[in-house]
């Protein structure tokens, strides 16, 4: 018997659910612009520090400068990299500055710069990280990057976090050090964040079993812990015999009864733990 699989949802809910997260992580994102960033002229990358440097510079409303910035990027990411950001990518283009627009004169939930740094880096992670959930971007200069990325030899992440960078150099020369400062761990709280919300909070354990009574071990793990195991073919360094090795994931909530189990059957067992921060397929989340 195996955990039992969760059934996969009908296509038109799988595909209205990612338009929905698309909309709420935009809403998100631009709520942490304007009550957290903006307000304590943190600019974290992006076309949002952009408009947060034009804002404080000629004192552009940040709505209008992210979709003069967002609209030509994504005509240059058809015209260089091809169709295959679709429509909703496009929606997370457009709808992001038009919720900055309509939440422009909202007041700011906190005053204070390094408050400011880390609650919004969460909230715009958390945004961020809804957005891609529903497989789209939000635009702006992670299509520069990828354009870069295309047409030189660097990698994708060095492209964004040269043009990140830029975007915290100019910040800081604009405001001050401080503010640059702030900008970065912004960046770093909302790097994490998006990590969080695509692995989630439960980790779980990968467990490697060396033992000389496998099969009572691999029978235990079947039917009393009710997990998958699978038998590793090893071989001793030592003594070049032939050692099986059990492999297992368990959610962290069974791993204490795994520990007791193969204690049980071979207190000599020898096992190795290591987190496994995702696991897809039966018993865990689906593919």
């Amino acid at each position: 018997m195996r955990k039992r699989r969760r059934e996969p949802q009908h296509p038109v809910i799988e595909k209205a659910l990612e338009y929905i997260f698309i909309l709420i992580g935009s809403a998100l994102i631009a709520i942490a612009f304007n009550v957290f960033l903006l307000p304590n002229q943190i600019a974290s990358g992006g076309v949002s520090g952009i408009s947060t440097i034009f804002a404080a510079t000629f004192g552009f409303e940040p709505a209008y400068v992210q979709w003069a910035f967002n609209i030509p990027l994504f005509i240059a990411g058809l015209i260089f990299l091809g169709m295959q950001f679709g429509v909703k990518t496009l929606i997370g283009t457009l709808f992001l500055p038009f919720i900055v627009f309509m939440t422009r004169n909202w007041e700011p939930w906190t005053n204070d710069a390094l408050l400011g740094s880390i609650c919004g880096g969460i909230l715009v992670g958390g945004g961020l990280g809804i957005v891609f959930l529903g497989k789209a971007s939000t635009g702006g200069t992670d299509l520069a990057a990828q354009i870069i990325h295309k047409y030189t030899h660097l990698s994708l992440g060095m492209c964004v976090a040269l043009i990140d960078g830029l975007i915290v150099l100019s910040a800081a020369f604009v405001f001050d050090i401080e503010k640059g400062l702030y900008a970065l761990i912004s960046l770093y709280a909302t790097g994490k964040t998006i990590d969080l919300v695509q692995i989630g909070f439960n980790r779980s354990k990968l467990a490697l079993i060396i033992t000389n009574r496998e099969p009572e071990v691999r029978k235990a793990i079947l039917h009393e812990l009710d997990r998958g195991v699978t038998r590793l073919s090893g071989q001793g360094g030592y003594t070049d015999d032939a050692r099986p090795i059990l492999m297992c994931v368990v959610d962290q909530s069974e791993f204490t009864k795994l520990k007791q189990l193969v204690k049980l059957v071979d207190a000599k067992a020898f096992v190795i733990v290591t987190d496994a921060s995702e696991v897809l397929g039966e018993g865990f989340k689906r593919v």
